[in-house]
């Protein structure tokens, strides 16, 4: 239904999230709060927000401490190279899933982590 990314620079995460996955970020209102639309109407996909990160960064070595959010590509190699020109660090390199696709998790300019997946042909 929706979802948040917390960010400690909510203006440079918009513009990975922007330049990596087009997606639209507009500000809501004036207060410190953005709105993700990730893409059109007749697709599915789920919309968000971005908003300040609320105390410290994550460690670039920390667990994992939120949900992961995987996002369906058309080309992983493609979007690779669009994470990584944007600052986007890997996390886990992309492997091959039997029978769904191939998947890679990347970290974004603030170091929250999100899976992509090229899903395999059916």
């Amino acid at each position: 239904m929706h979802f948040e990314i917390h960010a400690a620079d909510p203006e440079r995460a918009r513009n990975f999230y922007t330049s990596v996955f087009g997606w639209k970020i507009e500000q809501w209102g004036d207060i410190p709060y953005w709105t993700i639309v990730t893409g059109d109407e007749d697709q599915p996909g789920v919309n968000g927000g971005l908003l300040p990160r609320r105390g410290p960064d994550p460690e670039p070595d920390a667990p994992v401490h939120g949900y992961v959010m995987t996002i369906s590509v058309a080309d992983i190699d493609v979007t690779i190279a669009a994470i990584e020109v944007n600052g986007g660090t890997v996390a886990l390199p992309k492997d091959k899933m039997p029978g769904v696709g191939l998947l890679a998790y990347y970290k974004d300019t603030e170091n929250n982590i999100f899976g992509i997946i090229q899903p395999e042909d059916r």
